[in-house]
């Protein structure tokens, strides 16, 4: 299995190439760790997660209220029971704290038997003059966010979330919250697509076309 290191590797020499190859949805038909591809992924040529369902991180990042990290450990144990084996996560969810629980239950499970994603756009950066209360009052973060669409960005972003799950690789990376209705961005919406077009995009497409990630989307609210 290739290391973080590794990942980032093979991204930084890729040919560049237009953004492409999303994540496409709906189930799939082959189990996480086949390396078959299904039917729907042979018609559509995206990658189509082979799961119906998922658990996803913004409770545990304590987005709503304190959960322990006790309570964290036993939803993740009862998720894995119960056969959930898609967890998505983000460094926006308790700036940092999901990445960092989903991780510490994850890594103890055979890398092959779960489908794991993540998001990009927002960097972390610790500071003892940190507003994240602001965002996440129920978190015990030290960390400001700075939104970051840039192809450098991403390489960064996915590399501190490895870092935080402490695992190898992700299967699937979104660009988060890169819409109107975010009133967080540092300039319009529009501006910040754009540079996510030039940068982030093609960086992603980088890593789907060597094998880095199996997929990629954007994930803002409905």
């Amino acid at each position: 299995m290739a290391s973080r290191g590794d990942f980032f590797g093979i991204a930084a020499v890729a040919p560049a190439l237009t953004a492409g190859g999303p994540v496409a949805a709906g189930p799939g038909l082959a189990a996480p760790g086949t390396g078959t591809q299904s039917e729907a992924e042979q018609r559509s040529g995206h990658y189509v997660p082979p799961v119906k369902f998922g658990l996803g991180g913004v409770p545990l990042g304590n987005e709503f209220e304190v959960i322990t990290d006790e309570e964290a450990s036993k939803t993740l144990d009862a998720a894995w029971t119960a056969g959930v084996r898609y967890y998505d996560v983000s460094p926006w969810y308790g700036l940092g704290l999901a990445e960092r629980r989903f991780g510490y239950f994850l890594h103890h499970k055979n890398r092959d038997e779960y489908i794991l994603s993540s998001k990009v756009g927002k960097l972390l950066k610790a500071s003892r003059q940190n507003d994240a209360k602001s965002n996440f009052p129920f978190s015990p973060s030290p960390n400001n966010v700075v939104f970051d669409y840039t192809a450098d960005g991403v390489r960064r972003s996915v590399e501190d979330s490895l870092q935080r799950l402490g695992i190898s690789n992700l299967d699937i990376v979104f660009v988060h919250d890169i819409s109107s209705d975010n009133k967080l961005l540092p300039t319009p919406w529009q501006q910040q697509f754009e540079i996510a077009l030039k940068g982030a995009f093609p960086a992603l497409s980088r890593m789907k076309a060597q094998g880095i990630i199996k997929g990629w989307g954007i994930a803002c609210p409905a």
